[in-house]
Protein backbone atom coordinates (compact mmCIF):
# COMPACT_ATOMS: atom_id res chain seq x y z
CA UNK A 1 0.00 0.00 0.00
CA UNK A 2 1.35 3.45 -0.89
CA UNK A 3 0.11 6.30 1.29
CA UNK A 4 0.10 9.78 -0.27
CA UNK A 5 -0.25 12.46 2.40
CA UNK A 6 0.96 13.37 5.86
CA UNK A 7 1.21 11.42 9.07
CA UNK A 8 -2.56 11.43 9.51
CA UNK A 9 -2.92 9.56 6.22
CA UNK A 10 -0.26 7.06 7.31
CA UNK A 11 -2.05 6.48 10.62
CA UNK A 12 -5.37 5.93 8.87
CA UNK A 13 -3.76 3.61 6.35
CA UNK A 14 -2.04 1.64 9.10
CA UNK A 15 -5.34 1.01 10.88
CA UNK A 16 -6.95 -0.15 7.64
CA UNK A 17 -4.06 -2.29 6.44
CA UNK A 18 -3.03 -3.96 9.69
CA UNK A 19 -5.92 -6.43 9.71
CA UNK A 20 -4.82 -7.63 6.25
CA UNK A 21 -1.07 -7.64 7.08
CA UNK A 22 -0.43 -5.18 4.27
CA UNK A 23 2.91 -3.35 4.32
CA UNK A 24 2.68 0.38 3.71
CA UNK A 25 5.03 2.97 2.24
CA UNK A 26 4.41 6.63 3.02
CA UNK A 27 5.05 9.45 0.55
CA UNK A 28 5.23 12.79 2.33
CA UNK A 29 2.66 15.13 0.78
CA UNK A 30 1.13 16.70 3.89
CA UNK A 31 2.23 19.09 6.62
CA UNK A 32 3.71 16.45 8.92
CA UNK A 33 5.69 13.59 7.45
CA UNK A 34 7.51 12.04 10.40
CA UNK A 35 6.21 8.58 9.47
CA UNK A 36 6.70 8.92 5.71
CA UNK A 37 9.80 7.37 4.11
CA UNK A 38 9.69 8.95 0.64
CA UNK A 39 9.82 12.58 -0.48
CA UNK A 40 7.47 13.63 -3.34
CA UNK A 41 10.31 14.98 -5.50
CA UNK A 42 12.38 11.79 -5.18
CA UNK A 43 9.92 8.91 -5.33
CA UNK A 44 11.12 7.00 -8.40
CA UNK A 45 14.40 5.50 -7.04
CA UNK A 46 12.78 4.20 -3.81
CA UNK A 47 9.84 2.76 -5.73
CA UNK A 48 12.20 1.05 -8.17
CA UNK A 49 14.08 -0.51 -5.25
CA UNK A 50 10.79 -1.62 -3.73
CA UNK A 51 9.68 -3.35 -6.94
CA UNK A 52 13.03 -5.15 -7.08
CA UNK A 53 12.52 -6.52 -3.58
CA UNK A 54 15.21 -4.32 -2.06
CA UNK A 55 13.42 -3.28 1.13
CA UNK A 56 12.72 -4.33 4.70
CA UNK A 57 9.48 -4.25 6.67
CA UNK A 58 9.23 -2.75 10.16
CA UNK A 59 6.55 -4.23 12.40
CA UNK A 60 5.14 -1.79 14.93
CA UNK A 61 2.94 -2.44 17.91
CA UNK A 62 -0.57 -1.04 17.85
CA UNK A 63 -2.95 -0.65 20.79
CA UNK A 64 -6.62 -1.56 20.95
CA UNK A 65 -9.11 0.56 22.89
CA UNK A 66 -12.49 -0.81 23.91
CA UNK A 67 -15.35 1.05 25.61
CA UNK A 68 -17.50 -1.05 27.93
CA UNK A 69 -20.85 0.03 29.37
CA UNK A 70 -23.01 -1.69 32.03
CA UNK A 71 -26.59 -2.45 31.01
CA UNK A 72 -29.76 -2.29 33.09
CA UNK A 73 -29.75 -6.10 33.16
CA UNK A 74 -26.41 -6.12 34.94
CA UNK A 75 -24.32 -7.27 31.99
CA UNK A 76 -21.49 -5.46 30.24
CA UNK A 77 -21.71 -4.53 26.59
CA UNK A 78 -18.96 -3.33 24.27
CA UNK A 79 -19.84 0.04 22.76
CA UNK A 80 -16.93 0.29 20.33
CA UNK A 81 -13.42 -1.00 19.67
CA UNK A 82 -10.61 0.67 17.72
CA UNK A 83 -6.96 0.06 16.98
CA UNK A 84 -4.39 2.88 17.07
CA UNK A 85 -0.82 3.13 15.81
CA UNK A 86 0.09 6.28 17.78
CA UNK A 87 -2.12 6.60 20.83
CA UNK A 88 -5.51 6.69 22.47
CA UNK A 89 -6.35 9.70 24.63
CA UNK A 90 -8.98 9.72 27.38
CA UNK A 91 -9.57 13.40 28.10
CA UNK A 92 -11.86 16.09 29.48
CA UNK A 93 -13.45 17.02 26.18
CA UNK A 94 -14.51 20.56 25.28
CA UNK A 95 -14.78 22.11 28.75
CA UNK A 96 -11.66 23.57 30.36
CA UNK A 97 -12.08 21.61 33.58
CA UNK A 98 -9.98 18.84 35.03
CA UNK A 99 -11.27 15.29 35.00
CA UNK A 100 -10.54 12.59 37.56
CA UNK A 101 -9.52 9.30 35.96
CA UNK A 102 -8.83 6.11 37.88
CA UNK A 103 -6.34 3.76 36.26
CA UNK A 104 -5.77 0.07 36.91
CA UNK A 105 -3.09 -2.17 35.44
CA UNK A 106 -3.90 -5.87 35.00
CA UNK A 107 -6.71 -5.58 37.53
CA UNK A 108 -4.58 -3.88 40.18
CA UNK A 109 -5.35 -0.29 41.15
CA UNK A 110 -2.64 2.19 40.11
CA UNK A 111 -3.90 5.66 41.04
CA UNK A 112 -6.56 8.30 40.41
CA UNK A 113 -5.32 11.17 38.29
CA UNK A 114 -6.67 14.73 38.43
CA UNK A 115 -5.69 16.00 35.02
CA UNK A 116 -6.77 17.06 31.55
CA UNK A 117 -6.54 13.47 30.38
CA UNK A 118 -4.50 10.29 30.04
CA UNK A 119 -2.54 9.12 27.01
CA UNK A 120 -1.87 5.46 26.28
CA UNK A 121 0.81 5.54 23.62
CA UNK A 122 2.77 3.06 21.56
CA UNK A 123 6.51 3.40 20.96
CA UNK A 124 5.63 4.89 17.56
CA UNK A 125 3.42 7.46 19.27
CA UNK A 126 6.08 8.33 21.86
CA UNK A 127 7.33 11.12 19.56
CA UNK A 128 3.84 12.59 19.15
CA UNK A 129 1.40 13.85 21.78
CA UNK A 130 3.18 11.75 24.41
CA UNK A 131 6.42 13.66 23.84
CA UNK A 132 4.60 17.00 23.99
CA UNK A 133 3.48 16.28 27.56
CA UNK A 134 6.93 15.21 28.72
CA UNK A 135 6.97 11.51 27.99
CA UNK A 136 10.11 9.56 27.06
CA UNK A 137 11.10 8.73 23.49
CA UNK A 138 11.05 5.00 22.81
CA UNK A 139 12.64 3.28 19.81
CA UNK A 140 9.69 2.58 17.47
CA UNK A 141 10.40 -1.15 17.25
CA UNK A 142 9.87 -1.66 21.00
CA UNK A 143 6.71 -3.52 21.97
CA UNK A 144 5.90 -1.29 24.95
CA UNK A 145 3.13 1.11 25.87
CA UNK A 146 3.27 4.40 27.76
CA UNK A 147 0.70 5.72 30.25
CA UNK A 148 1.10 9.49 30.58
CA UNK A 149 -1.10 12.12 32.29
CA UNK A 150 -1.86 15.42 30.58
CA UNK A 151 -1.37 18.44 32.87
CA UNK A 152 -1.74 16.51 36.14
CA UNK A 153 -2.72 18.51 39.24
CA UNK A 154 -1.41 17.20 42.58
CA UNK A 155 -1.31 13.74 40.99
CA UNK A 156 1.36 11.34 39.81
CA UNK A 157 3.10 13.24 37.03
CA UNK A 158 5.46 10.60 35.64
CA UNK A 159 5.09 8.42 32.57
CA UNK A 160 4.71 4.71 33.24
CA UNK A 161 6.32 2.31 30.76
CA UNK A 162 4.23 -0.83 30.34
CA UNK A 163 4.89 -4.21 28.79
CA UNK A 164 3.01 -5.39 25.72
CA UNK A 165 0.76 -7.73 27.72
CA UNK A 166 -0.54 -5.09 30.15
CA UNK A 167 -4.24 -4.26 30.32
CA UNK A 168 -4.99 -0.64 31.17
CA UNK A 169 -8.47 0.02 32.55
CA UNK A 170 -9.66 3.62 33.00
CA UNK A 171 -12.80 5.28 34.31
CA UNK A 172 -13.56 8.98 34.46
CA UNK A 173 -15.31 10.81 37.31
CA UNK A 174 -16.57 14.16 36.09
CA UNK A 175 -19.61 16.43 35.98
CA UNK A 176 -19.22 16.72 32.22
CA UNK A 177 -18.81 14.17 29.47
CA UNK A 178 -15.20 13.21 28.64
CA UNK A 179 -14.09 11.88 25.26
CA UNK A 180 -11.86 9.17 23.88
CA UNK A 181 -9.81 9.92 20.77
CA UNK A 182 -8.02 7.34 18.62
CA UNK A 183 -4.92 8.53 16.75
CA UNK A 184 -6.43 12.03 16.94
CA UNK A 185 -8.96 11.01 14.27
CA UNK A 186 -11.79 9.04 15.88
CA UNK A 187 -13.79 10.64 18.72
CA UNK A 188 -16.06 8.74 21.13
CA UNK A 189 -18.16 10.42 23.84
CA UNK A 190 -17.86 8.56 27.15
CA UNK A 191 -20.78 8.23 29.54
CA UNK A 192 -20.65 8.25 33.34
CA UNK A 193 -20.27 4.51 34.02
CA UNK A 194 -18.26 3.63 30.92
CA UNK A 195 -14.85 2.06 31.24
CA UNK A 196 -12.07 2.32 28.69
CA UNK A 197 -9.84 -0.73 28.34
CA UNK A 198 -6.59 -0.52 26.37
CA UNK A 199 -4.45 -3.52 25.44
CA UNK A 200 -1.94 -4.38 22.74
CA UNK A 201 -3.71 -5.00 19.44
CA UNK A 202 -3.45 -8.48 17.89
CA UNK A 203 -2.50 -6.69 14.65
CA UNK A 204 0.83 -5.09 13.80
CA UNK A 205 1.37 -2.07 11.58
CA UNK A 206 3.84 -2.98 8.84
Amino acid sequence: VISLGGDGTVLRGARLGATHQLPMLGVKMGRLGFLAEVMPDDWEPPLSQLLQGNYWVEERLMVRARVERPTEEGTICTICEYDALNDVVFSRGDLARVVRISASLDGGYLTKYTCDGLIVSTATGSTGYALAVGGPILPPELRNMLLIPIAPHLSMDRAVVLSEGTQVRMRAYSDHRPILTVDGQVVVEIEEKDEVIVVASPHMAR
